[in-house]
């Protein structure tokens, strides 16, 4: 018996064998049928392996190459058992079922990117190379004009050097303390604003009418043709303003409302004033050079000129001063709005001075020409129904300054400053949001932009109190010239710090317009338009809008 355990052994490895080969046989059959089946989708597939194809086929020396008896019964399985073996090296992905086929594929909801609030795009380049190229020449007349002035008090006739040392003796002081003042003005109109906003809305409205014709009154009683001129503008203006102040009563309230609301989270940025610090004392710096470079051009060729372009560049440079401060606090708080983040000041101050400045330069170009145009539209709107003739001019310019409004206005830097848009874009993608939440009656209710300028009227006319007492008593000829001086200054400053509270109001609109559901929001705005809608309110429409168009008017 034991002799023939081998034999019996190699017989029944010869059989094992044979079998191996009649099932690698048929599973070669059984392979072209599920592949044929594969191509059908009607086998299930769940788990594919490969292998060489060296590990299947007949082989005398099959057993030792495997080497357990486990991989030999891998190879019997059946190819329809789910753990099937791919053979030629060939793998086949597994075919879904009918049933999961015929499932539609649920398509995720696309969410907003967050990278679009980080946008490292310059925006505005052309604006931007045109206020860089303006401020170099801007740099090098001052300078030169500055050159000149120090030149006719050392190197000129002594009748140059007389006239040079008045000028600085009765000139430079009114104007250094225009300058301080207006500061000093700035930040007690944002303090008190910021402070009692309810308060200081009324009070500015009819504060500005009061000092506006006080200032008047004091120039035309100095009784010289020069200040009898702008004593009767600023009595003109006393007047309008006193009128619109009459006009805006009811909106008063609302106006309140939402600077109250918008004002909320100035507190949980403790840096936020810090943009407003760092742009008034770069603006007084560059008015102590720039009124230097104004007594140089009185002993330089074509004087008026000269002072005329000075001016248009102080203009603009302090718009663009004002906007970048309004870029940064837009970008704070909007994104408190939108992401509820608590952004740095620091970081949005930076961004403003390089990536956005293009816009600000445009935007500070256009925004107080179309504004001032569109003040030119409302009035002549008043007049609707008088005359035909003027009632088809009315329209006509409403008309053409609503369409230009589209494309540039002071809501677009808050979009500008979010999502790094340029000006235009920005301009109309936040109107079409108003439109889109039915808003355009609401925001045209909003003062808070008519009070920033007031509070910068208020200023300006306190200066010309102060340096016109002063001036008409040291040197009465210049008392018409140092009070428009004294009052641009005071007007410039004080715009600069109200950028802050006029950026919170302007984003709260626009963010509202956005997403009126976050909760950091209340109904205050909804309530209004139900008011407006249901009859509930009398609301006085404003001129800006026709009235076939206006809302229960």
């Amino acid at each position: 018996m034991g002799a023939a355990e081998p034999v019996v052994e190699r017989e029944g490895e010869r059989r094992e064998e044979e079998e191996e080969e009649d099932e690698g046989g048929e599973e070669g059959n059984e392979r072209e049928k599920e592949e044929k089946d594969v191509e059908k989708g009607q086998v299930l597939g769940a788990k594919e392996k490969v292998i060489d194809n060296s590990n299947i086929g007949v082989n005398n020396d099959l057993p030792n190459q495997l080497g357990d008896s486990h991989v030999a019964m891998m190879q019997r399985l059946n190819p329809s058992n789910p753990l099937r073996i791919v053979i030629n090296g060939s793998s086949r992905m597994p075919t879904p079922s009918p049933s999961q086929t015929s499932l539609p594929r649920s398509t995720p909801t696309p969410q907003p990117s967050l990278t679009t609030l980080n946008s490292r795009r310059y925006t505005n380049r052309i604006s931007l190379f045109l206020f860089v190229l303006h401020m170099v020449v801007a740099v090098g007349l001052v300078s030169f004009l500055i050159f000149k002035g120090i030149q006719g008090l050392t190197e000129a006739s002594d009748s140059v050097k007389r006239k040079e040392r008045r000028i600085l003796k009765f000139y430079l002081p009114q104007v250094e303390t225009a300058s301080l003042l207006s500061i000093t003005l700035a930040f007690v109109w944002q303090k008190a604003v910021r402070q009692w906003p309810k308060f200081m809305v009324q009070f500015i409205l009819w504060s500005s009418f009061l000092l506006s014709l006080s200032a008047g009154i004091l120039l035309i009683c100095f009784q010289r043709a020069t200040t009898d001129g702008v004593g009767v503008c600023l009595i003109a203006f006393a007047i309008g303003n006193g009128l619109y102040a009459c006009w805006v009563t009811q909106r008063i309230g609302f106006c309140s409302k939402i600077l109250i609301k918008s004002l909320e989270p100035v507190p949980k940025f403790r840096d936020l004033n810090q943009p407003t610090y760092c742009m008034l004392g770069v603006g007084f710096l560059w008015m102590s050079l720039w009124i230097l470079a104004v007594i140089g051009a009185m002993n330089f060729y074509f004087t008026p000129l000269i002072i005329i372009a000075l001016v248009l560049s102080l203009a603009w440079t302090a718009e663009v001063m004002r906007n970048i401060v309004n870029l940064t606090v837009s970008r704070v708080i909007s994104l408190y709005y939108l992401r509820g983040m608590q952004s740095s000041s620091q970081f949005c101050f930076q961004r403003a001075l390089t990536r956005n400045l293009g816009s600000a330069c445009l935007g500070s170009l256009f925004v107080p020409a179309i504004e001032a145009l569109r003040i030119v539209a409302r009035g002549l709107n008043l007049l609707e129904g008088e005359d035909e003739f003027m009632f088809s001019c009315a329209h006509c310019c409403l008309g053409i300054m609503q369409s230009i409004f589209r494309y540039g206005n002071g809501w677009a830097f808050v979009q500008i400053a979010a999502y790094g848009k340029g000006f235009v874009q920005a301009s109309q993608d936040t109107w079409q949001l108003f439109e889109r939440r039915g808003m355009e009656s609401i925001v045209d209710l909003d003062i808070t932009s008519s009070i920033c300028f007031l509070t910068g009227v208020c200023s300006g006319s306190i200066c010309v109190i102060v340096v016109a007492a002063w001036t008409a008593k040291v040197h009465e000829t210049f008392t018409a010239t140092l009070s428009l001086l004294s009052f641009f200054i005071g007007y410039l400053m004080t715009r600069i710090a109200m950028a802050l509270p006029h950026a919170c109001v302007s984003c709260y609109y626009v963010c509202y317009a956005e997403n009126p559901d976050t909760r950091l929001f209340d109904q205050t705005i909804k309530e209004q338009q139900n008011m407006m809608n249901s009859d509930r309110e009398v609301v006085v429409p404003t001129p800006g809008v026709p009235r076939r168009f206006s809302t229960n008017s």
